[in-house]
């Protein structure tokens, strides 16, 4: 059984409310750089920049996460992944599409510590699902959704699979 929990607008909507956070809790945008774990992180991210680019005429830039030399789930671990841009004394802010156990986001704070030192790190996330196993939560929230172990959230986005929305299935 599926049920649609958010469409294209209630999407746009969540983004556009975390752009506002994101500017609100920056004090503007000024060393504030968005860091996409890949995949879905990465275009939320993009979209968050064009949203805020919109919103206060200026770029953000975004890099691009690759998580999976830093997870505790994959028993050969390399730390090879170079970040293609400084980030010390930058206001960073972690994007993926859904907090769930905060095993990504810890691989992700692995990632970007190993080689800097931001002055502020953040988490924007599309959906929470709760069930953390490890003490992270997002500073910005898009939407919170109860949910069951058995139960999946599915992120679906345009641009990699045609459409945007979000779905929540029992396995």
């Amino acid at each position: 059984m599926q049920k649609i929990l958010l469409d294209h607008q209630a999407i746009q909507r969540s983004i556009s409310r975390i752009c506002h956070e994101i500017i609100e809790s920056s004090k503007g945008t000024q060393n504030l750089i968005l860091a996409g774990i890949r995949t879905n992180g990465v275009y939320l991210a993009q979209r968050i920049s064009q949203k805020i680019q919109e919103i206060e005429n200026v770029k953000i830039d975004v890099i691009e996460l690759d998580i999976s030399g830093f997870r505790d789930d994959i028993e050969i671990r390399t730390k090879d992944f170079v970040i293609d841009r400084n980030l010390n004394d930058f206001n960073v802010v972690i994007v993926d599409d859904v907090l769930f156990t905060g095993r990504t986001i810890r691989a992700a704070l692995d990632c970007i510590l190993t080689n800097y030192r931001p002055k502020k790190i953040a988490l924007a996330v599309l959906i929470d699902r709760g069930h953390r196993e490890l003490p992270i939560r997002a500073d910005f929230v898009g939407k919170n959704i109860p949910t069951s172990f058995s139960e999946r959230v599915d992120v679906k986005l345009s641009e990699i699979d045609n459409e945007d929305i979000v779905q929540i299935t029992n396995e």
